[in-house]
């Protein structure tokens, strides 16, 4: 398996685009094409004399997308972008997977463009894993779209399923549409409309409204919502993890010896819970809807998160995702 990876994307690239390709190669048995300024890149490689033991390559892109340029205008102007050079390896199968934690903009619209969406899918969706008491609750869409259609949603449900059975290996996933509220009469047109649309899909598990709340307990396996919403609900859920985790350092620091001393004997169970609501354990989501795997990542990852988000890729292709959400949709 070969994955593409835009090694410019990112507020720390290619530093730590770099470093956790390198964790990656070491721990997948998986090709990795750093894609991006080879003269950058290599400065992050010269201190790893052992890499060229592993199957990982270079392949130059003199251009890059700034995250303040508008998404589709540059992927169409500037051709040798590293997302655009990354994109186009999958789409002329050099790679079976992309990988980005730069524009989020840019690498949807570099899937929709390049790759095209699969036919019958009217908007691709990015589908983000949230840990929860039971695992992870996938939901989507999680950014790719902002201004949705009943039918959009239902698509989503019905991609987010299939993702969720083949990867995660949920079998019948419960499927739930966010909501203000249980009952079907809750919420506005757009919800309400595909509330029907739901019902009236048999082919998977939709069991009903889901709260904010239910995201986190992990009451459903997958939750649908339009973007805009769910870019709110994922940002506010990190900003949260990351407060609880700093006021329960406050808490230990303020307390004195004897909280000292009982946060060194919960050390186990504290670390145990920050490795459950740090992001970096997932790495990256997939744009599920295109014509082959795009994952995205957070602008901020560090080397775990982008070695993760390479694990996330290759679970993606070796789900045989793609043609599972082909035969759903038709």
């Amino acid at each position: 398996m070969k994955i593409a990876v835009d090694a410019m994307g990112g507020d720390n690239a290619p530093k730590e685009i770099v470093k956790g390709a390198i964790q990656a190669v070491k721990k997948y048995p998986h090709e990795i094409i750093l894609v991006g300024d080879e003269n950058k890149i290599q400065e992050f490689l010269k201190d790893e004399p052992d890499i060229k033991k592993f199957p990982l390559t270079i392949k130059h892109a003199s251009e890059v997308i700034e995250m303040g340029e508008h998404p589709a205008e540059a992927v169409k102007n500037k051709k040798d972008s590293s997302i655009v050079v990354a994109t186009h390896m999958v789409k002329d199968g050099e790679a079976d997977a992309v990988f980005s934690a730069g524009s989020t903009g840019a690498a949807v619209s570099a899937a929709q463009l390049i790759l095209k969406r699969i036919h019958g899918v009217n908007r691709p969706a990015i589908a983000t894993p949230i840990p929860s008491p039971k695992g992870v609750t996938l939901m989507l869409d999680s950014g790719a779209n902002v201004d949705s259609k009943p039918e959009h949603l239902l698509q989503s449900g019905i991609m987010g399923a299939l993702y969720a059975e083949h990867v995660f290996g949920i079998k019948n996933p419960k499927v739930g549409l966010l909501n203000i509220g249980e009952e079907d009469t809750k919420g506005n047109e757009l919800v309400k409309e595909a509330y029907k649309l739901f019902q009236d899909v048999k082919t998977i598990n939709f069991c009903g409204n889901a709260e904010g709340r239910d995201i986190p307990e992990g009451h459903f396996d997958v939750v649908v919502c339009d973007g805009f919403v769910g870019n709110v609900v994922l940002k506010f859920g990190e900003g949260l993890a990351l407060t609880i985790l700093k006021l329960i350092k406050e808490a230990i620091e303020d307390g004195g010896i004897a909280a000292k001393v009982g946060a060194l004997l919960l050390t186990p169970a504290l670390t145990s819970l920050a490795k459950r609501l740090d992001v970096s354990e997932y790495g990256g989501a997939p744009l599920l809807g295109v014509e082959g795997c795009c994952v995205i990542g957070h602008g901020s990852s560090d080397a775990k998160s982008i070695c993760n988000a390479i694990g996330v890729a290759a679970n993606y292709v070796k789900g045989n995702v793609l043609e599972h959400i082909k035969i759903g949709i038709s």
